[in-house]
């Protein structure tokens, strides 16, 4: 394949600032990433301003975003898995902070902004794949360190013997796919009864960082744990149709069924309640801007907001935040998200459900995770953790994770499932002769 120069400084030009923040993440899973990436040929985003208008918000501090992000060093910094992935980004911004720190954390906060939505690579004259695809060239690369946990399934459910199978599930992204309005993401029926099914084979919780009653309104399926608000709030059946059960405070649901719940954050909902308001007036003037109340967490969604804007946003949230210094910032795919500054994430949660249904410091268990955003990577340090867990990373695009394997999008997410409950209805030395049909569970 002969690649022209010209044709591959058009399709960079139009990068502008996007590719940095992007380009830290490609570095972190591949170390040759640049120079030697396609033909020898030095790819180099040009650094510019992001912001078209000066942003209006203040909160009596002097910093200028601006200024942070355009006069970026020489060489990019490698944001490393677990800078990017695992840590939320306090807001500290006292009086005898050192304006470096405070220029330091913003810019962090606004490349992983535009880390979360990496632009797609295309020749300039539209030429096909074969002239020009860094995508799929990147991707296949990104491939061979996170398999297809397809292709890898027997990998999966090597160790399954006389083992029991506990799925955890992100929402958004794994089991729906991502829209334009977080209020219609609704998974399809063919994945309702996939998962409903599975969930009679397996222990199965869903972790997402909706608030849990908003996250069982998408799923309706009464046979699953819940865990909402990146796992402060956790529900789940005091007995399931299969004997499993979870400790916690006992209750009975709107139908007289016998509940549990954990809420490991209930003395911070009347500030998270506080937060959300500021974050509603503060945020109203940036078109396209939302903001959700997920009980324990509140989530700002930029989906809609223009590039130009997202550094006004980002100083609106943090002019907020500093009034709030037991509060936290982290971010996902489009969204900013507000927290608890407590040691408590999805990661957290997985443990507490893997010790209340028994399945803690044993090897007697495969636990599995499905997530698509950088918060459930928590979730994928702890399943790492244990001897025969399974991380798998939903994704299209490559990503730095520490999942073990990938998932491209959530249809490959429900053929897994599938595959999953057939494996465990037809036994192991059958399920090669079985054909996936998500209608057919009989």
């Amino acid at each position: 394949m002969v690649l022209k120069v010209s044709e591959v400084s058009g399709g960079l030009d139009r990068y502008h600032g996007e590719f940095e923040g992007t380009e830290g993440l490609l570095r972190a899973s591949f170390p040759n990433f640049g120079e030697s990436l396609v033909g020898g040929v030095t790819l180099r985003a040009k650094r510019s301003a992001v912001g078209a208008e000066p942003s209006t918000a203040s909160c009596g501090s002097t910093l200028s975003v601006s200024s942070v992000l355009s006069t970026s060093p020489s060489k990019p910094s490698v944001m490393s898995s677990s800078s990017v992935f695992s840590k939320p980004i306090p807001i500290l911004l006292q009086k005898k902070q050192s304006p470096y720190t405070e220029k330091s954390q913003f810019h962090t906060w606004i490349g992983a902004m535009r880390a979360q939505s990496p632009p797609l690579v295309h020749s300039q004259n539209g030429d096909t794949p074969d002239a020009f695809d860094l995508e799929a060239s990147v991707y296949k690369s990104w491939l061979e360190s996170h398999p297809s946990a397809l292709t890898s399934f027997e990998r999966v459910i090597k160790h399954s013997h006389k083992k029991q199978i506990v799925v955890f599930l992100d929402y958004d992204g794994t089991l729906s796919p991502i829209v334009e309005d977080p209020e219609r993401a609704f998974m399809s029926a063919e994945m309702r009864a996939t998962v409903k099914e599975l969930a009679t084979c397996f222990p199965t919780a869903v972790i997402s960082g909706r608030s849990r009653p908003k996250v069982f309104e998408f799923v309706q399926l009464t046979e699953l744990y819940y865990a909402g608000s990146h796992g402060m709030d956790i529900m789940g059946p005091a007995k399931s149709s299969d004997g499993y059960r979870v400790k916690g405070i006992k209750s009975r649901d709107k139908k007289g069924n016998d509940i549990v719940s954990f809420q490991p954050a209930n003395e911070y909902l009347p500030l998270i309640n506080k937060v959300y308001n500021a974050l509603i007036e503060s945020t109203k003037a940036i078109k396209g801007a939302s903001v959700e109340h997920n009980k324990f967490c509140v989530t700002v969604h930029f989906r809609r907001v223009k590039e130009e804007y997202w550094e006004s946003l980002a100083e609106r949230v943090g002019c907020v935040l500093k009034d709030f210094p037991t509060l936290s910032l982290t971010h996902g795919r489009k969204v900013l998200e507000v927290r608890p500054s407590i040691s408590w994430d999805k990661g957290k949660a997985v443990d507490f459900l893997l010790k209340s249904l028994g399945y803690k410091d044993t090897s007697d268990v495969i636990p599995l995770y499905l997530g698509d955003d950088k918060t459930d990577e928590d979730a994928f340090k702890m399943i790492n953790a244990t001897k025969h867990g399974c991380s798998i990373l939903v994704s299209s695009v490559p990503k730095a994770s520490d999942a073990m394997l990938s998932l491209q999008n959530p249809s490959e997410v429900m053929e897994f499932l599938c595959r999953l409950v057939q494996w465990k209805k037809w036994g192991l030395e059958n399920r090669n002769n079985i054909q996936v049909d998500v209608f057919n569970f009989n």
